[in-house]
């Protein structure tokens, strides 16, 4: 099979989505892959580093495009990658289409076969290639929250940690999956209060468990919620629902009684945001404010850490774009019940049925 590797042109998105050492083992396994010139550059990958790895550097991203039978990606594809797509091509990257409609009716219209990161899901329950992204930008959330906190960045000049003789922060963390973990760690390892909330009980005393600090674990209703922000110096927003639409649990009235210059970052936003008034932002203009809070909801926070973040996504899709080489991806999703679930369109179908409820339009069962 011949692999394709476009540039991610997604503002300031500096990942890749194959690293060489995935081409050496694409390679190996009898398959070609044609990389994007200076595709790996934000990741400190050179081109040079890629045909030292077997693959072909080409030119553009049309070449790419026209040339592969899979395109293995970082971030959805944008309006002037659409019409690149043709009708039986294999397109592994992350979708997140619940929020978005039109990528989804231009991956019907080309007639391929969209696989998911974020919806490929283990018998377990768990997502493998989502998981590794979670937990990064889960860190990233407390890191960017408090850089917006002080004060020169408008806000309330809060620190999290505290000194003694002065209390810490507080942070509300909405959810309690791999983001909300990640991000209580880091929150509590610099001494901040934290309230994490999630409607599992049991997820609650896993976390009880591993988590240790400042630590509050509550059950996730609209009462406990309200309280939560209105004590939070930082909201983190880590709600997921895979595939679907992520539900809006905090709402404007909540945001309103927050202290003026507290910071939200919603990093469900690529599923739409938990929060009311959330809208996805960019590295050029990262925030906005309403009712005196600084909202903060970059859709691809993990490429400011871009070489960390391409190396560990690619650790764990490279398996899966190998059986989808090796097998086709009628044999791939036979074999494996995981990659199975990560297919949301299949030549003209729309084959999630969250993201069908979520956009509206009809839901045709894979089998």
């Amino acid at each position: 099979m011949i692999v394709g590797v476009p540039k991610e042109i997604k503002n300031h998105e500096y990942r890749v989505g194959l690293v060489p050492a995935g081409v050496r083992t694409l390679v190996a396994g009898g398959h070609s892959v044609i990389v994007e010139g200076s595709a790996g550059e934000g990741s400190g990958i050179s081109d040079q580093d890629y045909m030292e790895a077997g693959a072909v550097v080409a030119g553009s991203a049309a070449e790419v495009y026209g040339d592969a039978e899979m395109i293995v990606k970082v971030k959805e594809p944008l309006p002037q990658e659409y019409d690149l797509l043709r009708e039986g091509q294999i397109l592994f990257t992350f979708l997140h289409l619940a929020p978005a409609p039109e990528l989804t009716r231009a991956l019907l219209r080309q007639k391929v076969i969209g696989i998911a990161y974020e919806t490929v899901q283990l018998d377990d329950g768990s997502l493998p290639l989502l998981t590794l992204m979670s937990e990064i930008a889960g860190k990233m959330s407390v890191q960017i929250g408090c850089h917006w906190l002080e004060k020169q960045s408008g806000g309330s000049g809060v620190l999290l940690g505290g000194i003694p003789g002065t209390g810490p922060g507080s942070v509300a963390i909405i959810g309690g999956g791999s983001v909300g973990a990640s991000a209580a760690k880091i929150a509590l390892g610099m001494g901040a209060n934290v309230t994490i909330l999630d409607v599992s009980l049991d997820r609650l005393r896993y976390l009880s468990d591993v988590l240790h600090g400042k630590l509050v674990c509550l059950v996730s209703n609209s009462s406990n919620i309200e309280d939560a922000v209105a004590n939070a110096d930082l909201v983190v927003g880590a709600v997921l629902i895979p595939g679907a639409k992520a539900p809006r649990l905090v709402t404007r009235p909540m945001i309103s009684r927050m202290r003026k210059g507290s910071v939200v970052v919603d990093v469900s936003i690529d599923q739409g945001g938990c929060v009311e008034g959330a809208v996805p932002t960019t590295f050029d203009s990262p925030t906005y404010v309403i009712d005196g809070v600084t909202f903060c909801c970059l859709a691809n926070m993990p490429s400011a850490v871009a070489r960390t973040s391409a190396f560990a996504l690619a650790n764990a899709t490279i398996p899966y774009a190998l059986k989808l080489a090796d097998l086709g991806y009628e044999g791939a999703i036979a074999s494996d019940r995981a990659l199975k679930k990560g297919v949301n369109t299949f030549m003209g179908r729309l084959t999630n049925k969250a993201v069908a409820d979520a956009v509206g339009l009809e839901y045709t069962p894979l089998d």
